[in-house]
Order: structure tokens, then C-alpha cells, then sequence
């Protein structure tokens, strides 16, 4: 008897534990929250300029975006983050012309170095600033073209591990210099990092909420293939973006034996979405799995109003309550909402407030989450061959138009 097969079986945690610990001694990203930073704290802190512009796209933009963000509204800033990372010439000349250009700092960043859409950005920068080595920082990896452009123009270097995938790479150089610049406590975000890393190898409490997520993901993905994050306050906004990359450009991929696999990232804000697309969640399809996120202390005081005025309304029960507290009852309901159905996968995550620790954590356990989901998967989360083919492609328009 002759027996061949083209499926896989989902294998024991332990094993997943395993492999993600052996691969870590060649993926750049499990190390990053023990990186020493005292170079780039003290680079930062000579950039005087008020208004700093991260010219790069996906993951050399999202992560930072993500965690500035979430931390802005909280910890009050003294200087500026502003993203070009579109080749719209209307967001490109709205973001340059907001600000005096002899108090902007541009900090340019592809990890290929040769990036079409950052170059073009960089090309057009030059044209109404003129980049020199005062105003501009570049981040690439070593003998890139970028790289040599840098050295040709007496810029500023900061060098890219090879082996740090950019939708992974914010806890780099990549997201810690343009953080630091503007005034983020880049220790305490690698110490949230740090904490989750640490937690899960040690088979502790990250260990156990990531490996059961990650195999009850794959394990349902023909049921459950589309994975819904539901983040009930506007800071969270980026990440959601940030996730949407993690999730589709690591996860989406054919596996070991030939197989297409992948898990469709879809992300929400509330309460926004409450009122569309919970609709779907409550009385459509059950294909999709939610995980909603919410903050204990937004640490805003703000409140409904006592006022009589108002009192032809039946709402006298917000009277007094605070919009944090108005916010994650919203939270709470969507969740109780969920679970009555009993037949829609949903968890919660309860963030207790918005600093560098947090943020921190939350962008590590997701990366980890992703690395494990791929190891069950038998698929390489770090790659992305389906965006070379659409950069190639492009590469080849431009040049034979």
C-alpha cells in the first residue's frame, strides 16, 4: 500500500513553542526589545527641529504611526510626527506646506533602499527644501542605494538588520529613532515588549493567551476566516492599521505542501462601527472572529453635563459619567451583545492606560501571535513574494511607458 497526502496536521503547542524559539536565532525581530538605544537617544536629542517628517511606507511608516497615535493625545509632545507615505500628490504638498520648512527634519526610511514610492517622495522633498546633512536622517540597510546616497550627501546613517522584516521592524531603528526624536520614552516601549517576550518563552501568562489563540485560529480558519478587531477609542486608529499589514502580508501565503492559507484582517473602531457593522456581526454569516480592545483610564476627565436644559430627554442616566466611562460601557455592551449569540469566537482586551509600556506590549504580543500562527500553519510569516511581483510590475510600467 502506497499512501501520499498534501495536508498537514496541526501539531503540539510545545512543538510550535520550539520552533519560534530556534527561528528566533535568525528572524532579527524576537531580539529587538533588548536593543541598546543609547546611540539613538542621544542622536535624537540633537535634532532641533520642532517638525519631524518619516518618509517611508508600509511597515517602515505604520508601526511608528501606530504608536504615535496612540501615545499623542496623552502625553503631549513638543514636536510634530507627520507621515509621507503616499505618492498622492494632494496629502504630499498639504503635509509640506503645513509648515515652515527651516524647522522641518526628515527622517527617510526603505529597507531595500531603492523603494519607489519613498524615493519619489525624497526626490520631490529635495526639490522644495533641499536635503542636506542639518535636516534629514536615513535608515536603510548597509550598501543599499540609499545607503550610498547617504554617504554621497554626508547624510546621517542609520543601518537595518537584514533579517528585520519591516512590518516587524518598529521596535529597530526603523520606529525608535523618529519616536525618540519627538519625545517618546523608547526604553519603557521596549520594555513592554521585553515583558511579553520574556513571559511567553517562559511558558507564563503571554505563553498561554497567545498559543490557545493561535491554535484555536487555525484550527477554525475554514469556519473562521475572518479575523475582526474591534478598538473602542480613537488612538487606537493606526494600529489598526499596523495590524491589517501584520496580519494579511504575514498570513496570507502558500504553505509547505502547496496549500493557500491566510486570514482575512478586518478592523473597526468604536463606536463608530457600532452603528454599521456590528449589524453584521450580530445577524450575518458566522465566519468572523472579534477581539475587542479597550482602555481602563484615557486619562481625560471629560463629562456629560448636568443641565436641566436637557432634561426633555430620557437621559438623565448619563448625567455626570465620564466619556471614558460612557466609551467602555459601549465596549462592554458590544462584547455581552457577542456572547449572547454563543456561536461568534470573541475576546477582550483590556488595556489599563495609554503610555509606552502598554503599547508596547500590545504590538509584541500581536508579532508573536502572527509567528505562531504561521508555525501551525507551516507557512514563512516573514516574506511577502506577492508584493515583489506587484513592485516589479510596477518597475517595469514606469520604464517601458
Amino acid at each position: 500500500m502506497k499512501y501520499e497526502r498534501n495536508f498537514y496536521q496541526i501539531r503540539q503547542n510545545k512543538e510550535i513553542l520550539e520552533e519560534l524559539r530556534s527561528e528566533s536565532d535568525s528572524i532579527g525581530y524576537y531580539s529587538l526589545p533588548f536593543k541598546e538605544t543609547s546611540e539613538i537617544k542621544n542622536y535624537a536629542k540633537n535634532v532641533k527641529q520642532k517638525q519631524i517628517y518619516l518618509i517611508g511606507i508600509g511597515g517602515s511608516s505604520l508601526g511608528s504611526r501606530a504608536i504615535y497615535t496612540f501615545l499623542r493625545s496623552s502625553l503631549n509632545f513638543k514636536k510634530n510626527l507627520y507621515f509621507l507615505d503616499t505618492i498622492d500628490p494632494l496629502k504630499i504638498n498639504s503635509l509640506i506646506k503645513l509648515n515652515n520648512s527651516i524647522d522641518a527634519h526628515f527622517v527617510v526610511i526603505s529597507k531595500s533602499g531603492d523603494t519607489i514610492e519613498p524615493i519619489s517622495i525624497l526626490k520631490y522633498v529635495d526639490s522644495v527644501v533641499s536635503i542636506n546633512h542639518l535636516n534629514c536622517t536615513v535608515i536603510s540597510e548597509e550598501d543599499s542605494p540609499l545607503h550610498r546616497f547617504a554617504k554621497v550627501n554626508s547624510l546621517r546613517f542609520f543601518s537595518l538588520e537584514k533579517n528585520v522584516g519591516g512590518r516587524f521592524s518598529v521596535f529597530s531603528v526603523v520606529g525608535l529613532l523618529p519616536l525618540a526624536i519627538i519625545g517618546v520614552d523608547i526604553d519603557k516601549l521596549l520594555l513592554g515588549a521585553k515583558e511579553v517576550h520574556e513571559s511567553f518563552f517562559r511558558e507564563d501568562y503571554y505563553y498561554d493567551l497567545i498559543i490557545n489563540k493561535a491554535r484555536f485560529l487555525v484550527e477554525n480558519k475554514g469556519r473562521f476566516n475572518n479575523n475582526i478587531i474591534f478598538s473602542y477609542s480613537s488612538v487606537f486608529k493606526d494600529f489598526n492599521k499596523w495590524y491589517v499589514q501584520l496580519w494579511a502580508e504575514s498570513l496570507g501565503k502558500i504553505n509547505k505542501n502547496g496549500t493557500r492559507q491566510g486570514l482575512t484582517p478586518i478592523s473597526l473602531l468604536g463606536p463608530d462601527d457600532q452603528h454599521s457593522f456590528l449589524q453584521l456581526i450580530i445577524d450575518g454569516v458566522r465566519d468572523k472572529t472579534v477581539t475587542i480592545f479597550k482602555i481602563e483610564n484615557l486619562r481625560d476627565s471629560s463629562r456629560v453635563p448636568d443641565n436641566s436644559k436637557f432634561d426633555i430627554f430620557d437621559s438623565n442616566f448619563i448625567n455626570n459619567r465620564s466619556f471614558n466611562d460612557l466609551i467602555n460601557f459601549q465596549a462592554d455592551a458590544t462584547y455581552k451583545a457577542i456572547l449572547e449569540q454563543k456561536d461568534i469566537p470573541c475576546d477582550i482586551i483590556t488595556i489599563s492606560t495609554i503610555d509606552e509600556k502598554n503599547i508596547g506590549r500590545l504590538i509584541y504580543r500581536f508579532q508573536l501571535l502572527v509567528s505562531a500562527i504561521s508555525s501551525f500553519m507551516q507557512i514563512n510569516a516573514y516574506d511577502q513574494p506577492g508584493v515583489e511581483l506587484g513592485k516589479k510590475i510596477l518597475r517595469d510600467l514606469l520604464k517601458d511607458d
